[in-house]
């Protein structure tokens, strides 16, 4: 794969796409986001890391040029307004998915091959309109709570025993919200 694109320059799609910079994972990252620069800042920054933390991966910003993405393999949707607080996730749903399905058009216009990963909230009905967005089938729109929420509860749980995280084995499974299944072993 030659590309990933990572749609949305906040901190979980910067961390993102820096994640995904430094492990080499694709020729190039395209980090788009709708605000004027702030991709491109943010994918500056962490291209000119490269040489210091030994990797190739080409990192570009651009503001709401899909045509960019062109041929991307992967596209990590992380778009949408963050909770404020006294909010709930549901709060959310309008709001972000509008932006969801704007950008996911926009996408699979110049990346019809694409897998979709959706990231932004709520996530359960943001990855199914994701989905319905793609016109594609269920196996190439992914929501990607289950490896987050894992993080996250093996995190708590090395806290809680004082071990290393990578001692831990737990699962969760479900819906990202109240209906998680927490299987510790």
């Amino acid at each position: 794969m030659e590309k990933i694109t990572v749609i949305g320059a906040g901190n979980v799609g910067a961390t993102c796409a820096n994640v995904i910079a430094h492990k080499d994972l694709v020729r190039e990252v395209i980090l788009v986001d709708i605000k004027e620069g702030v991709a491109e800042g943010k994918a500056l920054d962490i291209w000119q890391t490269s040489s210091i933390n030994n990797f190739d991966t080409r990192v570009t910003g651009v503001t709401n040029d899909y045509l960019q993405t062109k041929g991307s393999g992967i596209v990590v949707i992380t778009s949408g307004l963050p909770r404020k607080p006294g909010m709930t996730r549901d709060d959310l749903i309008k709001t972000n998915a509008e932006i969801v399905i704007d950008v996911t058009q926009k996408a699979v216009k110049y990346s019809p091959e694409a897998i979709f990963i959706v990231v932004s909230n709520p996530l359960d009905v943001m990855t199914y309109a994701a989905a319905k967005a793609a016109n594609k089938s269920c196996n190439k729109v992914f929501g990607m709570a289950g490896i987050l929420d894992t993080g996250r509860y093996k995190a708590h749980i090395a806290k809680a025993l004082n071990v290393s995280p990578k001692d831990v084995h737990a699962l969760l499974l479900g819906g990202h919200g109240d209906t998680m299944v927490p299987l510790p072993r």
